[in-house]
């Protein structure tokens, strides 16, 4: 049988889900400890090398301190942050402390004292998280891919699971289109919606529960108005619109919305009409072949841009496309300069916002 670790030590690129995980490892630790005062946490986030000083000290006491009645002392160094590749986790007053946070923790009793430490982000390259990786009881948090959308996909399949419940064809892929990149909301949107779906005689979470109860937070391209415009609705546009404006809204972040996915629908329907991709069953087919054909015309652009068709989601421009009649070259033309001359006209009729932006769409979908 292998010798108990002298620690615990959690890290990863995803400050939520190293603190979910060390909660869970903590809730663990502490299971058999009555004793209120023999279980300690101790803030590490650190804004400079003082700070990092003051965090380790108090870490260095409490796990010198024998506890009151007896028994095992559990003690979480949470929240680390001055392992990383930052002016702190570089300064070399804190790469010293550092050291001598090894030396404390290579000196040791895991039977008196149960160390947890959870850190983010951490610079694996240097010398004490490979020590770690290699000395402790090592976990890392969201695994080890680049891909983040992989990652948070492997997060929500995960709770899914753990929920009794899984996710119905596109309804995961329309979940990490509207979330974007944020782990704690996809995590509780995933409950949110098994919760509604239920997980009973093998309930899904469906792509229509995601469409009708998460939230438009990504980068606003699912705003109601923008869904309704390019399904070709008139009156469904008209009552998006008026919705958005009696609750407070601004003409801007919708003509956003509008050009951006104008944008996006653009350069699939150039595409289309050059016989590079074609609409199908499942979307748009043959991105990949057109992406190694035209992308190298996108140098310098490989942030996520509604300017480069490849920066986005297969999936989600599949979806675009592929969710109504894709409209002419001439018409998305035409779309574009009437997006423009909403945004001037709302200039000079600034309390009239939701008039031009009316006005506007009669123009567009009842041609």
């Amino acid at each position: 049988m292998a010798p108990a670790k002298n620690f615990t030590f959690i890290c990863g690129g995803d400050d939520y889900l190293v603190g979910r995980m060390g909660a869970e490892r903590f809730a663990a630790l502490t299971a058999d400890v009555a004793d209120e005062f023999s279980r300690e946490t101790i803030n590490g986030f650190a804004a400079n090398m003082g700070e990092v000083e003051t965090a380790l000290n108090r870490f260095r006491e409490s796990v010198q301190t024998v506890s009151m009645f007896g028994g095992k002392r559990v003690v979480w160094l949470k929240d680390v942050n001055f392992l990383a590749d930052t002016p702190t986790g570089r300064a070399e007053g804190t790469l010293k402390l550092v050291e001598d946070l090894q030396q404390l923790l290579e000196g040791l009793n895991p039977a008196e004292t149960s160390v947890l430490i959870t850190a983010s982000p951490v610079d694996r390259r240097r010398s004490f998280p490979k020590w770690c990786e290699k000395n402790a009881d090592f976990a890392l948090a969201g695994g080890d891919g680049d891909d983040a959308g992989e990652a948070l996909a492997g997060v929500a399949l995960a709770e899914a699971r753990s929920l009794g419940i899984a996710f119905a064809p596109g309804a995961l892929e329309l979940l990490l289109a509207k979330v974007g990149a944020n782990t704690r909301l996809v995590v509780e949107e995933t409950r949110k919606l098994a919760t509604y779906a239920g997980a009973e005689n093998g309930a899904k979470i469906e792509e229509a529960h995601v469409a009708e109860l998460t939230p438009n937070v990504a980068e606003g391209d699912f705003f109601e108005a923008a869904e309704a415009f390019f399904s070709g609705d008139l009156r469904w546009t008209l009552a998006a619109l008026h919705r958005h404006f009696f609750s407070g809204g601004d003409a801007r972040p919708i003509i956003s919305a509008l050009q951006n996915r104008n944008r996006i629908l653009l350069q699939v329907r150039a595409l289309v009409d050059s016989g590079d991709v074609r609409l199908g069953p499942r979307g748009l087919d043959g991105l990949p072949r057109a992406q190694a054909a035209y992308g190298n015309h996108f140098i310098g652009a490989t942030e996520k841009s509604s300017y480069n068709l490849f920066t986005q989601n297969a999936w989600y421009v599949g979806k675009l496309a592929g969710s109504a009649k894709l409209p002419s070259l001439r018409r998305l033309i035409d779309n574009q300069q009437e997006f423009i001359s909403a945004f001037e006209t709302i200039i000079r009729r600034s309390n009239e916002q939701e008039e031009v932006l009316r006005e506007m769409t009669v123009r567009c979908l009842a041609a």
